[in-house]
């Protein structure tokens, strides 16, 4: 996994961007922001992240229904960083298709571990090894893929 990879953090409290940031981008990261959940939708159909960092509490979808929505049409790593620290809560976003639950507050040291492990686990279920790259090729765009759930699901 050498080089730059693209990750979207989605939160919708400015502190977390704040925070995370530089830490993503001293470990070559490219960070995309998304502060909602239909804004995290577009974002990830449209600029196809290598992973993803999804907090629960968003002010216009749930998280875990933001999980269920992407799964429909993508395998992007979904690593959750949330403040809910209730088992049922982790239970439901893993058993929806998060990768991972990491609660805040939390180190940046074990989030990058559980990042780095998440791709890698990707990259093996595809086949993939860290030389051809993590994102992937997909028979359907991203983005098409989620205009076709989008309207299925109106």
């Amino acid at each position: 996994m050498n080089g730059s990879r693209r990750i979207l953090v989605i939160d919708d409290e400015p502190a977390v961007h704040r925070f995370l940031t530089p830490a993503l981008v001293a470990n070559d990261y490219e960070v995309l922001r998304a502060d909602t959940g239909n804004e995290a939708l577009r974002r990830i159909a449209s600029d196809a992240p290598d992973v993803v960092v999804l907090d629960l509490g968003l002010p216009d979808i749930d998280g875990k229904d933001v999980i269920g929505r992407v799964r429909a049409w993508s395998d992007v790593p979904i690593v959750v960083l949330s403040a809910r620290d209730r088992e049922a809560e982790k239970i439901m976003a893993l058993d929806r298709g998060a990768d991972d639950f990491v609660n805040k507050p939390f180190g940046v040291g074990e989030l990058m571990a559980r990042l780095r492990a998440a791709m890698r686990h990707r990259m093996q279920r595809n086949g993939e090894t860290p030389s051809s790259g993590s994102r992937g090729s997909r028979s359907t765009s991203p983005a098409a893929a989620f205009t076709a759930t989008a309207k299925r699901s109106s």
